[in-house]
């Protein structure tokens, strides 16, 4: 491509609504243009790069036995209330009626629609296994849209669906397709790691993510120093250290005003935060429950929801705490609690504590010398809180650490969950309906390439994979009036053409500094410059996007130096 005929708008000054790094780069360099709230045009460079995300999630999915259809976007309500996730998917979903007030879900997922297109198609387990994936938009409401096409309204995904005939081989679907991500993640050239993660709003009863490794990743990945366990902090659970818990043998309630956080309320009692307990107050589908943990650590709501067994979840209000405790936000403990019909749910950590400062259910006052059993009862003790640095490891007792990630894909298990409900079957070798047992894997294609950016960047722009970039190459004389330059540039942006490289031709007759920072900002990862000065000595500038340094190289070694380059990168021959 020339880039005279190229739409390549870029920026000098970041989009005042920008705040990641990818979307401030997207912009900048003329990937991406804002519609609307969380709504995003795709310039032919984005574009470039999207279908080469699509080419390689293809090529190995194809290569993994699946079979790409399209479903539609559009879902009749009624699918979706089989499932019972119609009221469940909540707000997010966006609803529509047509003309004859039949309403209707646009896709966020497509869970009920394949199951429902297998249900109909596949009738024996002579058909089985089946995975059929497709490349289609998706649609969520987001209460906030941020971070560009890394959190919008709209974005392309790959979701895929396999269906078994038993646990067994649903297993096996479940491996393949994990496998399958670890390759489209290599290919791509990511720095990443599979995790164990939450089901969330899927449902099933294993997952794993898939995380792009990038200090600016919104998840926080807890991971083992010695062996290979690796989770979402969502899901991650380990040993925790039993100490604290020695606030004393005598319940006594004292006066704590102005107490509002727990080293506060340590330092006022003079003991350690372990020695506190804190308890937070939730709605779980309607029900008040209290929460309860050590006071050094911090509640996992996610946890809580799984363990609460509650299809929503939200902390309760100020005046709901007040209403039912008789204490304000930050005073209630969990004393009486059951005498006031609040469910109480402990944390492991509380149930290791000797003795504990709670909440003395009356404003400026606590509790000292708190034990459980005597003070207080829980309905239910599980592990409800977040892992963090310097815990232990369970499986190895090796040392937990963290680190950012971003999410680009994610496996789940999810047996006869949505089979059973809707009653997908099929007839087994003697002829009895057996529900389908299934598993879902997404991975989301156009936030490949806002985490692309987010891992590899620098203070002059883009820094892409070569595999996903939207050009592999960037040619450009330094001067167009310099002819024997000219000229020798053009010759090796058609030869490269010709060898199958992608490569873009910068025949804009303007400064070379504005053509090496818009280079730059793009990210193109080879660039090669001929300019008069080293040209008359049989040189041209070659320099990797991803090295600080440039070098000469001569002009008969520069088409064979540009080629290698893109294919060691890309790992084809």
């Amino acid at each position: 491509m020339r880039w005279s005929n190229a739409l390549i708008n870029t920026l000098r000054e970041t989009p005042k609504e920008a705040e990641a790094v990818s979307h401030k780069l997207m912009m900048r360099a003329g990937l991406i243009a804002k519609l609307g709230s969380g709504i995003y045009d795709f310039l032919p460079l984005g574009w470039k790069s999207v279908k080469k995300v699509m080419n390689i999630i293809r090529e190995e999915m194809d290569a993994a036995g699946a079979q790409e259809v399209l479903l539609p976007i559009l879902s009749p309500a009624e699918l979706w209330k089989e499932t019972g996730r119609w009221s469940l998917y909540g707000k997010e979903m966006m609803r529509l009626k047509d003309r004859n007030d039949a309403e209707y879900g646009l896709g966020p997922t497509h869970e009920e629609v394949i199951t429902d297109l297998v249900r109909r198609q596949v009738t024996s387990y002579k058909q089985l296994p089946v995975n059929l994936y497709q490349i289609q938009i998706k649609f969520r409401d987001e209460i906030r849209p941020r971070f560009g096409i890394m959190r919008a309204r709209e974005f392309m995904m790959k979701d895929a669906y396999s269906f078994d005939r038993n646990e067994e081989e649903a297993q096996k679907s479940y491996r393949k397709m994990f496998e399958t991500y670890n390759k489209i993640c290599r290919r791509i050239g990511f720095k990443f790691r599979p995790v164990e993660a939450d089901s969330g709003a899927i449902g099933g009863s294993s997952s794993a993510e898939f995380m792009v490794l990038a200090e600016t990743g919104e998840e926080t990945i807890a991971y083992c120093e010695k062996c290979d366990y690796a989770a979402n902090v969502e899901k991650a659970s380990g040993k925790i250290a039993a100490i604290g818990g020695n606030a004393g043998e005598k319940l006594e309630k004292i006066h704590t005003p102005d107490i509002r956080t727990v080293e506060e309320l340590a330092a006022f009692v003079k003991m350690k935060p372990e020695d506190t307990a804190k308890t937070i107050f939730y709605m779980a589908d309607g029900v008040m429950t209290a929460a309860m943990m050590r006071g050094d650590r911090e509640i996992n709501e996610i946890k809580l929801k799984n363990v609460a067994g509650a299809a929503d979840l939200r902390l309760a209000t100020p005046e709901e705490i007040k209403a039912k405790t008789g204490a304000p936000v930050g005073f209630a403990g969990p004393i009486n609690l059951k005498e006031k019909g609040i469910k109480l749910i402990i944390d492991n950590t509380v149930a290791a504590m000797g003795s504990m400062v709670c909440g003395g259910n009356e404003k400026d006052y606590h509790y000292v010398g708190v034990k459980r059993g005597r003070d207080f009862n829980e309905d239910m003790t599980a592990d409800i809180i977040k892992l963090k640095k310097g815990d232990i490891c369970a499986k190895c007792g090796g040392a937990i650490n963290e680190q950012k990630g971003i999410e680009m894909g994610h496996v789940f298990y999810l047996g006869t969950k949505y089979s059973k409900a809707m009653k997908a079957t099929f007839l087994d070798e003697n002829q009895k309906a057996v529900e389908f047992v299934m598993g879902c894997y997404g991975i989301g294609v156009t936030r490949i390439v806002a985490a692309a950016i987010e891992q590899g960047n620098d203070e002059n722009g883009i820094i892409w994979p070569m595999a996903i970039a939207p050009y592999e190459v960037y040619v450009a004389p330094v001067n167009n009036k310099y002819k024997e330059g000219l000229d020798f540039a053009f010759e090796l942006y058609e030869r490269l053409k010709a060898a199958g490289i992608d490569v873009i031709f910068d025949d804009r007759d303007i400064s070379p500094g504005v053509k090496f920072k818009d280079a730059d900002l793009i990210g193109f990862p080879v660039r090669v410059v001929v300019g008069e000065k080293h040209f008359k000595d049989n040189k041209v500038e070659f320099k990797l996007r991803k090295e600080k340094n440039l070098e000469l190289v001569g002009r008969d070694e520069v088409f064979d130096r540009v080629v290698a380059a893109v294919r060691a990168e890309k790992s084809i021959s």
